[in-house]
């Protein structure tokens, strides 16, 4: 059927049918407010359909999750590109916290889930930094809750700041075109709020107020959300509100084979350096102390316990103002901050310091560790009743893994050193982001419209201390029997005493070894300016063209401080011994058993705070900075687009160019030669260095401030932040295709050019680690030469609409990656003048950093939904990504299976969803890895050489429940539940025989009443 409308209209009623449409010219797609004689029109047409509806008894009005269905296949099956869609009444409906909730019900689209929440987004089984979201067609900074995460300087966007609740709708773009924002190498995510002259009637709102019960914590929190709109009756002027109070308690029970000492997470047995393994020791057991060489082994045997809160508060205005039909502005500014104190508690066993004979109080195992002593002698720990399993590696080599065993030492051995126990209390964990953005529109005249949006946002996550004390624990042995990858272990201690400080007569208990507190503040913000134009040509198949320029200049900085100490010895004086508390009694009762102890112990909060704040003094603020973690980048993005729209007889589509320049300024913390600049003692006049008039010389960075110790100025390392200036030019050609195959069937065809940028960490880290040989120096550090990585992409898609409210579609992609992140120690040509620590020379040190290699990802996806009768229906979606990295290691955080699956049933009164949700395993690392982390690195394993063991994640399956019922016209109640099945999360090593971590969260329930008024 030949389309006759005329483009503009065609976009105005997408615009009408999206309640906002794609985004269009780094917009949230720009569509011209109606001109009044059509706005009159449409008014006359909605009073003689009001009418109509009165005179017919007989029609149905679908509302509800129907109605939300309907309306996202609508804007699915009518978008240009292949996009996947969910609106805000369908997120009503689902037990969605947060955006990222919402999103991973989507086909494609998978979440990294931390502490039972979802939290980061990732397209077709990529990392969730290749994944580009926006907020009513911008970027959004967002701060992180949580240490490691606010350290780690990824381009990822946690969704926990951004409840659902603010969602209008969100579109998934699988496809890219040019008048999309760069930036999302596999996909990007617009997300759009409401606008308040959208809104049905003159004044309207809602309050819902509920509770949170987590069944873990065994605690129960208020929740309030409530929004309000109003406007004129002209339908001019308008302002919508909203403000969220939500607070939930969290808990995760862990148990692992992570924590102290080398291989901590897994290692092979070597009897030439674990001396106690004998033929003798193994005497009875059919094997010599050679069949146990190469053995793989787990180095620690680890329970944690972590407490936390999520309190998050905030709101969201937006102002909209069209006086005519000409002209439109909206106004949109959104805050959210949450509060995240939490509590981290482990005990751990130290398994391979004690088969090598070391009795270092924290793990370590080299040559020059702390050797055990008993009886003046070192004594090594040997291996009884051992079970040994034979196994395949994931790279497909043969494994053999002891399983269970015995590590004792031998009789009449005095208590040594087996484990540790340690709390982290992260007082001040807080996370922030906000927005505010002006989006305006301007019809010139019928054929031609002007689109401008600008924008500036801020995510901050600090915490305020993080404080913890270490004990280490003495004893004579540890027996441990693994039971599969989802259950805890067997784990019992051998004349170690009970779980609580303190050594007894014999030497064995615990001893405190260790106390530390840092403060870190990562900040990231951006400002950006977006003008674009849409001309109607309706030169025959060519329909409309579209141009438009951004510049966006963004700023990340990453901070940390650490108090000073008063002392170089840890002082156990000041810690209350009846002060502390065991782990709760159903610790760990979501593990599926497990006969291991855990009765670990902790400092209560107020004990350790008490004890921590007694080790420190005040010294200032700038000597308290730790310059050797700082990151400062500086990155400014340009682009221009022009895009031709074309439309013919049950096809159109798009062509078009994006030219983008990326320009990165960042000041690399690189090390002043030893004595050049003398430190400046705290609370003393600060003076620029004559040598190196830039050198940060007022900050501790090694440096010590002991009560009672003479000053030093030339103790620690004194830093200079280096710039450096690098700019990247790209052409990013796009097409796209839709096509009416037959009635209610559509073929749609994509191919383009995308870009990601690279992790702020591995543009901007400081230098480390520096090392001499007679080879040469080397010396740890970023890339700041890393260009942009670029996909090209090919995307093929089926879709038949073969019902009202149905769909059967399948997509297959491909994309091939140039630039992919290849981190370890791999030697630049690029050299530094650093100082030899060996002899305090200045030299030149060769940069093991970060280079850059390709990857691949194929994949299919499949979906269909369907209402199936009365008031049942349902949606069932699968998608397999196949990552390959020239390399041959896997894609880290790449899944590649997801699938969902949701059974819904509505009426008039009453609403129920059923979701069930899988993803498979993947690389779990960090979402930005560390560009010294040595991830190329092999290792041999019964003479087979094979690359080293990563950390997968296993595959997790996730239920949720969503109940509704409504009370009259404005009164509706409701009862959500997630993690309905207590999933437990695993991980492993080379194979699902080598466990290294499981925990679960608990369940969720959420109770609300929502009044509509």
């Amino acid at each position: 059927m030949k389309l006759h409308r005329k483009p503009l209209s065609a976009a105005v009623i997408l615009a009408l049918v999206s309640l906002t449409a794609p985004v269009y010219a780094q917009t949230a797609a720009p569509t011209p407010a109606p001109t009044s004689a059509e706005v009159a029109a449409a008014a006359k047409k909605a009073e003689d359909a009001k009418k109509a509806a009165a005179q017919s008894i007989e029609q149905v009005v679908v509302t509800g999750i129907r109605a939300s269905l309907e309306k996202s296949l609508e804007v699915k099956r009518n978008s240009g590109a292949n996009v996947e869609v969910i609106t805000a009444e369908d997120v009503g409906k689902m037990p969605d916290k947060n955006i990222a909730d919402s999103l991973q019900r989507l086909t494609g689209v998978a979440v990294r889930t931390d502490y039972d929440e979802a939290e980061k987004v990732s397209l077709r089984g990529t990392n969730p930094d290749m994944s580009l979201i926006l907020f009513n067609g911008h970027t959004v900074s967002g701060g992180d809750w949580f240490v490691a995460d606010q350290a780690s300087s990824s381009r990822s966007t946690s969704l926990s700041l951004l409840p659902s609740s603010v969602l209008n709708q969100a579109q998934v773009y699988k496809t890219s075109q040019a008048n999309i924002v760069d930036g999302g190498l596999a996909g990007t995510i617009n997300v759009t709020t409401r606008k308040p002259l959208d809104q049905k009637g003159k004044f309207s709102g809602q309050a819902n107020i509920g509770a949170a019960y987590s069944t873990l914590p065994d605690k129960t929190s208020p929740n309030i959300n409530a929004n309000f709109n109003w406007k004129n009756d002209a339908n001019t002027f308008g302002i919508i509100a909203q403000v969220f109070a939500e607070k939930r308690f969290m808990r995760r029970d862990s148990v692992s084979r992570n924590a102290y000492g080398t291989s901590s997470g897994w290692g092979e047995i070597d009897v030439s350096t674990m001396r106690g393994i004998t033929d003798a020791s193994l005497a009875g057991t059919g094997l010599k102390a050679a069949d146990l060489n190469g053995v793989r082994l787990p180095g620690s045997l680890s329970s944690e316990f972590v407490e936390g809160v999520r309190d998050r508060t905030g709101g969201m205005v937006a102002a909209q103002y069209r006086p005519n039909g000409q002209f439109d502005v909206t106004v949109t500014g959104f805050h959210s901050s949450m509060n995240a104190n939490n509590f981290g508690r482990l005990t751990s066993g130290a398994i391979y310091s004690m088969l090598l004979g070391k009795g270092e109080n924290f793990g370590a195992t080299a040559a020059t560790s702390l050797n055990t002593s008993s009886g003046g002698r070192q004594v090594f720990a040997f291996i009884r009743n051992p079970v040994i399993i034979n196994t395949t590696s994931n790279y497909g080599f043969p494994l053999r893994v002891l399983q269970s065993a015995e590590i004792v030492f031998p009789d009449g051995t005095t208590p040594q050193y087996v484990g540790n126990s340690e709390g982290f209390y992260r007082n001040g964990a807080v996370a922030s982001s906000g927005f505010l953005d002006v989006d305006t529109k301007y019809r010139v005249n019928d054929d031609w419209v002007i689109n401008g949006l600008f924008s500036t946002t801020r995510g901050v996550g600090s915490t305020a201390l993080d404080q913890g004390a270490t004990f280490a624990r003495f004893g004579t042995g540890i027996s441990y029997a693994l039971n599969g990858l989802y259950k805890a272990p067997d784990v019992s201690y051998r004349g170690a005493g009970t779980n609580q400080p303190g050594l007894n007569a014999d030497g064995s208990g615990y001893r405190l070894v260790r106390r530390g507190a840092a403060s870190n503040r990562t900040i990231d913000r951006e400002d950006s300016l977006a003008l674009d134009s849409t001309y109607n040509q309706n030169w025959g198949v060519l329909t409309s063209v579209q141009a438009g320029w951004r510049f966006a200049d963004h700023y990340r900085q990453v901070r940390r401080w650490l108090p000073t100490l008063r002392t170089a010895a840890t002082d156990a004086a000041g810690v209350n011994t009846t002060g502390f508390a065991n782990f709760p009694s159903n610790f760990g009762s979501g593990l599926n058993g497990g006969n291991w102890d855990r009765t670990g112990f902790y400092l209560t909060k107020d004990g350790l705070q008490d004890y921590i704040s007694s080790q420190f003094k005040g010294t200032t603020p700038e000597f308290e900075r730790r310059v050797a973690g700082e990151i400062d980048l500086r990155e400014r993005q340009t682009a221009a687009f022009v895009m031709q729209n074309f439309e013919g007889n049950k096809w159109s589509g798009n062509a078009g160019l994006r030219f983008v320049q990326t320009q990165i300024n960042a000041l690399i913390v690189t090390p002043v030669r030893t004595g050049l600049c003398p430190k400046i003692e705290p609370g003393q006049p600060i003076i620029a260095c004559a040598a190196v008039p830039d050198a940060i010389n007022f900050t501790g960075d090694g440096n010590t401030y002991y009560d009672g110790i003479p000053w030093n100025p030339l103790v620690g390392a004194v830093y200079v932040k280096t710039p450096t200036d690098k700019k990247f030019k790209d052409v990013l050609p796009s097409f796209n295709v839709r096509l009416e195959v037959y009635k209610d069937m559509l073929v749609r065809v994509g191919a383009s050019r995308t870009i990601g940028r690279q992790n702020y960490n591995v543009l901007g880290a400081g230098f480390g680690t520096p090392t001499c040989n007679a080879a040469g120096c080397t010396v740890t550090g970023p890339n700041p030469d890393l260009k942009p990585l670029h996909a090209n992409n090919a995307d093929l898609s089926w879709a038949w609409y073969f019902a009202k409210s149905s769909l059967a579609q399948v997509n297959l992609f491909s994309s091939k990656i140039d630039g992919y992140v290849k981190t370890g120690q791999l030697k630049q040509e690029t050299t530094v003048d650093l100082v030899d620590p060996t002899d305090n020379v200045t030299k030149p040190f060769f940069v093991n950093s970060s280079s850059q290699q390709g990857a691949k990802i194929q994949g299919i996806e499949l979906s269909y939904e369907q209402p199936i009768w009365g008031g049942f229906g349902g949606q069932l979606n699968w998608s397999r990504a196949k990552t390959k990295v020239d390399d041959g290691r896997p894609m880290t955080g790449a899944s590649e299976y997801a699938a969902n699956a949701v059974g819904y049933y509505e009426n008039d009164g009453f609403s129920a969803r059923l979701a069930v949700n899988y993803r498979g395993k993947y690389v779990a690392s960090s979402t930005a890895p560390a560009p010294t982390a040595n991830s190329q690195s092999t290792s041999t394993i019964l003479g087979v050489v094979q690359p080293t063991a990563l950390a997968w994640a296993a595959p997790v399956t996730n239920v949720a429940l969503s109940l509704g019922y409504r009370f009259n016209k404005t009164l509706r109640f409701s009862f959500d539940a997630t993690n309905l099945t207590n999933p437990v999360r695993a991980q492993y090593r080379y194979s699902e025989d080598e466990p290294s971590k499981a925990d679960v969260s608990g369940r969720q329930y959420y109770f609300s009443a929502k009044y509509s008024f």
